[in-house]
C-alpha cells in the first residue's frame, strides 16, 4: 500500500461508520484539529467520530481535489476538499470544507494517518 491506497483506506474506513476500520489506519500518534477542538488520543478520536456519526445518519464522505504536496519515502502531506452528506435529524444535508492529511510509515513500515486538520469554509 502506498499514501495514496492510504487516503482511499482511510475514506473507506470512515463510511462504514465502524471505529474499529477507522482505528485500523490510525498512527498510534495521530492527532486531530479541528476548527475549535483537538483530540490527541484515540478515545477522544474514537468519541469524535461517533458522535459525528450518530448525529449525521447515513453520511457519507468523500476527498474531491486531492493534492499531495510531499511526499518522501517516511511521510506524505495532502490537501483536500472535504463533502459530506447525510441525515440530521430526518433532513437531508450536506457541507464540506478543508482538510490537510499527513501520513508517515509507522514501525512496521505501513502508512498511517498521523494528522488531520478540518476546517468549514
Amino acid at each position: 500500500m502506498d499514501h495514496r491506497e492510504a487516503l482511499h483506506q482511510y475514506i473507506e474506513a470512515t463510511n462504514t461508520h465502524e471505529f474499529s476500520n477507522v482505528e485500523k489506519i490510525l498512527h498510534h500518534q495521530a492527532l486531530f484539529w479541528f476548527t475549535n477542538q483537538t483530540y490527541s488520543s484515540k478515545n477522544e478520536i474514537q468519541r469524535y467520530f461517533e458522535k459525528a456519526w450518530d448525529m449525521i445518519k447515513e453520511e457519507v464522505y468523500r476527498a474531491n481535489d486531492v493534492e499531495w504536496l510531499t511526499v518522501d519515502k517516511n511521510s506524505a502531506t495532502c490537501i483536500y476538499t472535504y463533502h459530506y452528506e447525510g441525515y440530521h435529524n430526518g433532513e437531508f444535508i450536506s457541507g464540506g470544507g478543508r482538510a490537510t492529511n499527513v501520513f508517515c510509515k509507522n514501525e512496521e513500515g505501513e502508512w498511517k494517518l498521523i494528522h488531520e486538520h478540518l476546517s468549514s469554509i
